[in-house]
């Protein structure tokens, strides 16, 4: 959220300000939040509307920013989202093309909290096996999902 922020506004300290702004107003009005829907778009429409406060209140920028240039960056970030969601739509596709025993790697290796060691130890496994492992099945994934997109599966 930052840097989409820092890039309509060019001033380190204002664009944490906004950010700041920005926190807030999506604390105060989470409950208006549909369940199910984009957060990361929701978030971005409150963002975007704190940068125009911000706008509306600063006397003076440092760097001129017209509308058509905030306009551009919006439509940068909606682009950069939609593929990002489209890559996690295909790296499901992809996961769920594991065996189960691959499966049940990946998922003890990226519990929250969880080193290498300590999933090697729960799947009594070698922790050197598991790192090999853990690489095969990522390159395993970015083949699958490159060649998914690039026959036109995604995007």
């Amino acid at each position: 959220m930052f840097s989409y922020i820092l890039a309509m506004i060019p001033a380190w300290q204002d664009a944490e300000e906004v950010l700041q702004e920005a926190s807030i107003v999506l604390w105060q009005s989470f409950d208006q939040f549909e369940p199910g829907t984009n957060f990361w778009a929701w978030s971005k429409k409150v963002a975007l509307n704190q940068v125009f406060t911000y706008r509306k209140r600063a006397k003076r920028l440092p760097i001129p920013i017209s509308d058509s240039f905030i306009t551009a960056v919006t439509e940068e970030y909606s682009d950069q989202a939609d593929d990002l969601d489209s890559e996690l739509e295909v790296l499901a596709e992809c996961v769920e093309k594991l065996t189960p025993n691959e499966r049940e790697l990946i998922s003890a290796c990226y519990e929250p909290e969880v080193t290498i060691r300590q999933a090697a130890s729960r799947l009594g496994r070698p922790e050197g096996t598991v790192y090999k492992s853990l690489t095969r099945i990522r390159r395993s994934l970015l083949k699958c999902i490159e060649r998914t997109i690039s026959e036109g599966g995604r995007r």
